[in-house]
């Protein structure tokens, strides 16, 4: 029987429905994002990405990434950037990444990292990322990629919400 091949490509404004709803079935299945988003598409496209990728099978959105630039609240930029002897501004943030429980176990979470990764280095930047602790799945993936764990720390998300985060670096 032949497996459905995966493709990744750019996103573009029409795939943003269809994100949100796989978004949702991850949220329902998996918790995650931890703190469902007032605003989903909105979330998908954060401020200062660099890009974002959708991945298809059979035809449908079944996953999603972006690469942006250091945010506030990210961990992973400062700790690699102290590691490297470099500037946190040479690091890009992979995020927003998940797919649909429909569509696990065809490599899309690998395809995707990987597109994400291929365009940090293709800016300059090296790939970092932040994961909640509580996420064995992704962090299974990560150091399954060969991703380094950075550190462990606590994350204050609100003044009753403190999260352990996972810091990794490509």
């Amino acid at each position: 029987m032949d497996r459905a091949k995966p493709r990744v490509r750019p996103r573009t404004d029409d795939d943003v429905e269809a994100c949100v709803r796989a978004l949702a079935a991850v949220h329902h299945r998996d918790g995650y994002p931890v703190n469902w988003p007032a605003r989903p598409g909105e979330w998908l496209a954060p401020d200062a990405a660099l890009g974002s990728w959708v991945a298809e099978l059979d035809g449908r959105v079944a996953g999603h990434v972006s690469l942006s630039r250091a945010g506030e609240g990210d961990l992973a930029p400062a700790l690699w950037s102290e590691r490297d002897g470099t500037s946190r501004e040479r690091a890009a943030v992979v995020g927003r990444l998940f797919v649909a429980p429909r569509a696990r176990g065809h490599g899309i979470g690998a395809l995707l990292m990987g597109r994400a990764v291929e365009e940090a280095r293709h800016r300059g930047l090296h790939p970092v990322l932040d994961v909640v602790a509580s996420d064995a799945a992704a962090t299974a993936l990560y150091e399954r990629l060969g991703w380094t764990r950075l550190a462990t720390v606590e994350q204050r998300w609100s003044a009753d919400q403190v999260v352990t985060v996972h810091c990794y670096s490509a």
